[in-house]
């Protein structure tokens, strides 16, 4: 997944290019401890919507909007390019496409296979509306002149593609009511799509953008992610669905996945096992995790005037819910939360709630400290913290506040006490 980064202050905002991967495509790490990889060198020195593209010889193309932090009366008439033979190293270039004076928003690529040549397709208002234009290439250097694309009679955004054998794609976002739909076409020609409309649009919030569609490797499953801005900006959404030619989008459960921490505008390519194992060897994995709440999945452990709690994602100091999952401080076979912008204090429990404490090296701050990690009391495919203080007691959330409690049969208890180790 490629994508830039913003949180609700600002403090998590960088406009440089982040990859992140995924076994799975729905729980994502980010490379590089969730720093950009590359930086635009040229234009406004930075990036949104970044795109990945596998090209016909296997290599890749990356292609971004030219834009740095959210001043959308930005007009250049530019992207970013990267070549890139493994996503481990770039060569970059700034590519002019068009001498309108308006925007280059959004740009994605695809190979036309009846022309032999590369789609560049992206968002600009030209007549007054917004719609796509395309360019075509085959070098991604030279380009020819612009096209308008898909103009179905409003003002849409965010488009993305995908080709199939008998029947092609395009997902997008309509201005008309903050909805995501899907258009269809046999071809690919400039205008095919204008008329084909086959979905009954997809919100949840108030308004979404930023579609990504992307198909399960391993099963004939479609996944459709969308990228919320109202009521909260940077929250991702998913579908599921077994037919992309159907409108019978599902919606998953926060449970399902997980974004990379403080990702905007995401794409998504396929990779080998072999690829994702020499991104993670050239970028790093991440030093911290986040944890996430089984019973209220949108919400992570963090520390909030030193005191533990669960809150909805995505919120600042973002860094409040990053911990480095460190060898028990009273038993290296358990484990103890460190806090990544308080390093020098832990998650501990002396009854009443969970506070995040300096360690004062007593054997008493080092047992309430300490924590077995345990099969989830709720899923066993979570995670449960278990007190070694008190083995009948657990790391739960109450009125989202961290506690130490003992823990019954009852199912709410079991999932206050549930949790799942992401990023």
């Amino acid at each position: 997944m490629a994508s830039f980064t913003e949180s609700p202050s600002g403090i998590g905002n960088d406009y440089g290019l982040h990859l992140s991967v995924s076994p799975d495509g729905l729980s994502w790490m980010p490379l590089n401890q969730n720093n950009p990889i590359m930086t635009p060198a040229a234009g406004a020195r930075g990036l949104r919507d970044p795109f990945i593209l596998r090209k016909q010889d296997g290599t890749f193309e990356i292609i971004a909007t030219d834009q740095r932090g959210q001043v959308f009366s930005d007009r250049s008439q530019y992207v970013h390019v990267w070549d890139s033979p493994d996503l481990r190293t770039f060569t970059y270039r700034h590519l002019k496409l068009h001498e309108f004076a308006t925007h280059t928003w959004a740009p994605e690529a695809f190979w036309d296979s009846s022309r032999r040549q590369y789609a560049i397709m992206y968002s600009a208002n030209v007549n007054g509306r917004d719609a796509f234009y395309v360019n075509y290439t085959t070098d991604f250097v030279n380009v020819s002149a612009p096209q308008l694309f898909f103009d179905p009679g409003f003002n849409v955004l965010d488009g993305t593609m995908h080709l199939g054998k008998d029947m092609n794609y395009l997902y997008y976002k309509s201005f008309a009511d903050g909805r995501l739909y899907g258009a269809r076409s046999a071809t690919l020609e400039p205008g095919s799509f204008d008329r084909g409309t086959y979905t009954s649009g997809l919100i949840q919030g108030g308004a979404i953008e930023a579609p990504i569609v992307n198909k399960a490797d391993n099963s004939s499953t479609w996944y459709l992610w969308g990228d919320s801005f109202v009521p909260v900006n940077g929250e991702f959404y998913v579908w599921r669905s077994n037919d992309i030619g159907g409108d019978n989008w599902t919606p998953l459960s926060k449970k399902d996945y997980n974004q990379p921490l403080n990702s905007k505008h995401s794409s998504i390519a396929s990779i080998t096992a072999t690829e994702m194992t020499q991104l993670i060897n050239r970028w790093g994995t991440p030093a911290w995790n986040r944890i996430k709440s089984y019973n209220l999945p949108d919400s992570y452990i963090r520390h909030a005037n030193h005191v533990g709690r669960i809150d909805p994602y995505p919120f600042d100091p973002y860094p409040d819910s990053q911990w480095r999952l460190v060898p028990g401080l009273a038993d290296p076979n358990a484990v103890s939360f460190q806090s990544v912008n308080f390093p020098n204090q832990y998650l501990r429990s002396r009854g009443g709630p969970v506070v995040l404490a300096v360690d004062d090296n007593s054997a008493a701050f080092k047992a309430d400290a300490t924590f077995a990690r345990v099969p989830g009391l709720a899923d066993s495919g979570w995670t449960s913290f278990r007190s070694i203080v008190d083995p009948a007691r657990y790391l739960r959330h109450v009125n989202n506040i961290l506690r130490v409690d003992p823990i019954g049969g009852g199912v709410t208890e079991r999932q206050d006490a549930t949790f799942s180790i992401v990023y």
